[in-house]
């Protein structure tokens, strides 16, 4: 990895971090303020929408990355075509998404947030389009000012909304500032390189047929990672109430904020797995156990971490949701599959193995279907619960099941052996900080928490000062 690329791709994680927390304190507030009912509608709309986004997208952008990134002469080319293909495909997810809410028979106030957040929507799949367009030059300094930008605009404008004139109509409004401030970095960046005439759709028949062909792949992933995870929000509100969907969503945001840790060690590692895939087993298989051993060591502590102060952390976003504590120290322990699997299918995808982990991919959104509407009914909103858990320790254990096709040597006991030792150390952090926070508060028995961690890391030998150098690396 190039200087360059390297202080690029930091530059966004860091970006990336900063939105998160701005995000993730900014819908505390929203739901501090509107209460579950309302948090629950604000949550369904946006879930709709964000369904129906991967029809907008369709893999496109993930194409274009990577043929800009192979030959940049062709961009201009590229871009323009891709842009008329875009725009039926955004017209059907939008017909899509306010079809859904008409068929589904919600309250009309519901159907007018999905209409509004169909905005959002627009804006969002073209931004996204525009900073893969950057990410294939390399780019990436530009979208992390704008992703951090947008998300500063939506929080303030959405804080404003919530002190002075609560209202969801309002909040989907600071939302689409937000994405307009992204979409006007974007495209302004992409017409300062290439010209405004780029930006012009040119539809070609051939070209279309083409692009769709490559993005296939793509889009068949991604509709089955938004289906899998928002359609328990939909389940909720049919078979319960928007208000179970507000409890709901404390759960769900405490526990899916965290995915950007392993999202931003993958982006560091795949490229190597990529070049040493085929060509040597054992330095795959030894980035392989590494990238294991890391998963393990970031989800442990959040896992059983955020499972001991859960009556504490819903509390942040007000008393109407402490039914979500139980939802949330079931929910959380979807992080240990779900980091798990990060160097599962990222190993598996730079082996040549992406249709095998499409294809699990689409198993484990039936299951997770299926479950929700048996769960649902039976348990309320911690049948969502049981529902994730299940389908993502499917997919876990399933992707695994493939890891000796593409690394013969590898052994299920050795990763036990890697992985095991710091989860039980995560075990003995939770019993030390459920004993001790009746005698000493929420807040203090965090750090000791922490700080037992560590040492238990240090005395089974998990983690070695020596490896400070590698985090430093990575």
């Amino acid at each position: 990895m190039t200087q360059r690329v390297a202080r690029n791709a930091l530059y966004l994680t860091i970006a990336s971090v900063g939105q998160k927390i701005i995000a993730f304190v900014y819908f505390l507030f929203l739901a501090r303020v509107m209460m579950p009912d309302m948090t629950g509608q604000y949550f369904l709309a946006l879930s709709i929408t964000t369904i129906y986004s991967v029809v907008a997208e369709f893999g496109i952008t993930s194409v274009t990355i990577r043929e800009i990134a192979k030959d940049p002469t062709q961009a201009r080319q590229l871009i323009s075509h891709a842009l008329a293909l875009k725009l039926p495909l955004i017209i059907l997810a939008v017909s899509g998404s306010v079809a859904t809410g008409w068929l589904l028979g919600y309250d009309h106030s519901v159907q007018v947030l999905i209409a509004m957040s169909c905005v959002v929507l627009v804006l969002d799949a073209l931004q996204v389009f525009f900073y893969g367009v950057l990410r294939g030059f390399q780019a990436l300094q530009f979208e992390a000012a704008g992703i951090f930008s947008g998300m500063l605009t939506t929080a303030l404008v959405g804080s404003l909304v919530l002190a002075l004139a609560p209202s969801l109509p309002l909040l989907v409004v600071a939302l689409m500032g937000g994405s307009f401030i992204n979409l006007l970095v974007a495209s302004f960046c992409v017409a300062r390189r290439l010209g405004w005439s780029t930006l012009i759709p040119h539809w070609s028949s051939q070209d279309a047929r083409l692009i769709l062909k490559m993005a296939f792949p793509f889009a068949l992933a991604a509709i089955f990672v938004k289906i899998y995870s928002y359609v328990d929000s939909i389940f909720i509100s049919k078979i319960l109430d928007t208000t179970a969907v507000g409890v709901y969503a404390i759960a769900y945001k405490f526990t899916y904020a965290f995915q950007f840790l392993p999202l931003a060690f993958i982006a560091a590692l795949y490229p190597g797995m990529s070049a040493v895939a085929g060509k040597d087993p054992a330095s795959l298989k030894q980035i392989f156990l590494r990238s294991m051993w890391y998963m393990a060591l970031i989800s442990s502590p959040i896992v059983f971490g955020l499972y001991a102060v859960a009556p504490e952390a819903i509390l942040l976003a007000g008393k109407e949701y402490t039914q979500a504590t139980i939802v949330l120290q079931t929910l959380i322990f979807v992080l240990i599959p779900i980091f798990l699997d990060f160097p599962i299918g990222s190993l598996l995808n730079a082996c040549g193995k992406q249709s095998t982990k499409t294809v699990i991919m689409g198993v484990t959104m039936i299951i997770n279907i299926v479950l929700n509407a048996i769960l649902i009914p039976q348990v309320g909103i911690l049948g969502a619960a049981y529902a994730a858990l299940a389908s993502f320790v499917f997919m876990f254990v399933a992707g695994l099941f493939y890891i000796p096709s593409v690394i013969p040597s590898f052994s299920f006991r050795q990763l036990v052996r890697t992985i095991l030792p710091i989860y039980l150390v995560g075990v003995i952090m939770l019993i030390v900080v459920i004993v001790l926070k009746p005698l000493m508060g929420w807040i203090p028995v965090v750090f000791i928490g922490g700080g037992v961690y560590l040492v238990g890391l240090l005395v089974t030998g998990s983690f070695k000062l020596t490896d400070l150098g590698y985090f430093k690396r990575v």
